[in-house]
């Protein structure tokens, strides 16, 4: 009985931000303190980079099996991006939650959105991070020292329309600190996980205590 109590469902773990908040750091603690958690791997119709494994980076379709996909609805959510298509395949999201295993997603607002209003939406848990002043936001993308100056223009144009939709999400967290943001991270993760449509061994345990009260005031 104890195995089924403490049996859960997994989580769709969505992170979401403007680039610069600090989301991929924050994945990336969230998988080391819990190395359970596993990112879903992406579809793609581009070409693979050197280096790249089927599977392991992306999954990588021609246009037509991945239009497919979508009209079969087996994609939690998919985009066009620069002349290719990238999605995210229902199938193994779908097998990892049932096993109890979360699966994180870095995806931006419109992804996050489709995957809400997809047949997995129930399980979802959405957070945003934002940063803690647009000046914050944009000495951490130079001091970050990836991009030249304009890329990070673009990346600071597009972070409004990014920050726009914060309201669209279960939870926001003010990254001003990263250690600070990350146990409220872990914190509302830990709390999710125990929320009563993560757990379908309830419903059994309720039934079983019934039937035991009933015998015992027989």
């Amino acid at each position: 009985m104890a195995s089924d109590i403490v049996a859960r469902r997994g989580l769709l773990i969505i992170l979401s931000s403007p680039s610069g908040a600090g989301k991929s750091t924050l994945a990336r603690r969230l998988m080391e303190w819990d190395p359970t958690l596993s990112f879903s791997v992406s579809a793609t119709t581009r070409r693979p980079r050197p280096g790249e494994v089927d599977g392991q980076d992306y999954r990588f379709l021609s246009e037509a099996a991945f239009k497919s996909m979508v009209a079969e609805g087996a994609m939690l959510e998919h985009a066009h991006v620069f002349g290719n298509f990238y999605g995210s395949p229902m199938a193994p999201v779908a097998t990892a939650i049932e096993s109890g295993c979360d699966v994180l997603f870095d995806i931006d607002w419109q992804g996050a959105q489709q995957i809400r209003n997809s047949a997995l939406g129930r399980h979802t848990l959405s957070i945003f991070i934002l940063p803690p002043s647009i000046a914050e936001l944009k000495r951490r993308l130079i001091s970050r020292g990836q991009d030249g100056d304009e890329v990070i223009a673009k990346r600071m144009q597009k972070s409004w329309d990014e920050i726009s939709h914060w309201d669209g999400y279960d939870y926001v967290l003010v990254n001003d600190d990263l250690d600070a943001t990350f146990d409220r991270l872990k914190t509302i993760v830990t709390a999710e996980r125990l929320r009563r449509a993560q757990q379908p061994g309830l419903a059994g345990h309720v039934r079983q205590l019934h039937d035991e009260f009933e015998e015992g005031a027989a």
